[in-house]
């Protein structure tokens, strides 16, 4: 059946978070004068991106609120090196206020996106909260693409990879999910979830070689690979 609406997830997707974390802790971490308290700055990195791995799965769960998940990333960081902090909130907006000064979209999501327009239906469904990622697709420079068509786990109440969520995207656009497409960074989450909603899925896998499919999953090495549906 045809395309007739694709669905992104957002952070490193569209946006490329991984960059923005990876340049917004380092420079926190510097203007605390702690840095060089850590094995090397790739180390401190490494165990920021860890802590989230472990923790916001736990806000998705429900374990631990969204604002919880982020205070706690700050302790178990401070605590690896000796450190601690008597305000978690105010040491981690001040991570926020360095990292949302270097937001950046992949350069493949803007011309995708523009490819796109007055044919084929677009939005977003995010395992987030719809004001976070609303900002930042505006500092980007990709809101208009979707207008209202963004769906975040926080209002919805249920994440990927649950099929309510991707299912409640297709309704956003007004299609049913076979003629849905849904992209995003992560096998399980995106690629598997999407999958099993009844959605075309499409894993993007910037490291690939090309595309491929794998298990009922289409694996692409670029957004540009969207561009012909």
């Amino acid at each position: 059946m045809t395309v007739r609406g694709i669905l992104f997830d957002v952070d490193d997707t569209l946006v490329d978070y991984s960059a923005t974390a990876r340049a917004g802790i380092l420079a926190h971490l510097a203007a605390e004068g702690l840095l060089d308290r850590f094995e090397s700055a790739e180390h401190a990195v490494a165990l920021w991106k860890e802590l989230e791995e472990r923790e916001y799965p736990r806000y998705l769960a429900g374990e631990l609120t969204f604002t919880g998940q982020q205070e706690l990333r700050s302790e178990l960081l401070l605590a690896h090196i000796g450190a601690s902090t008597d305000d978690p909130r105010a040491w981690f907006d001040r991570y926020v206020a360095l990292r949302d000064t270097t937001w950046a979209a992949f350069p493949d999501a803007e011309p995708l996106l523009s490819a796109l327009t007055g044919r084929i239906a677009v939005g977003v469904v995010s395992n987030s909260s719809r004001s976070h990622q609303v900002g930042k697709l505006r500092t980007v420079g990709l809101l208009p693409h979707f207008g209202e068509a963004v769906l975040c786990s926080a209002e919805f109440g249920t994440p990927k990879p649950r099929p309510d969520i991707f299912l409640a995207g297709c309704e956003l656009l007004g299609l049913p999910p076979q003629q849905v497409a849904y992209v995003g960074d992560r096998w399980d989450v995106d690629g598997v979830g999407a999958r099993d909603a009844g959605l075309h899925a499409y894993w993007l896998n910037r490291a690939a070689a090309g595309t491929t499919v794998r298990d009922g999953v289409t694996v692409i090495h670029s957004l540009t690979s969207l561009s012909t549906l």
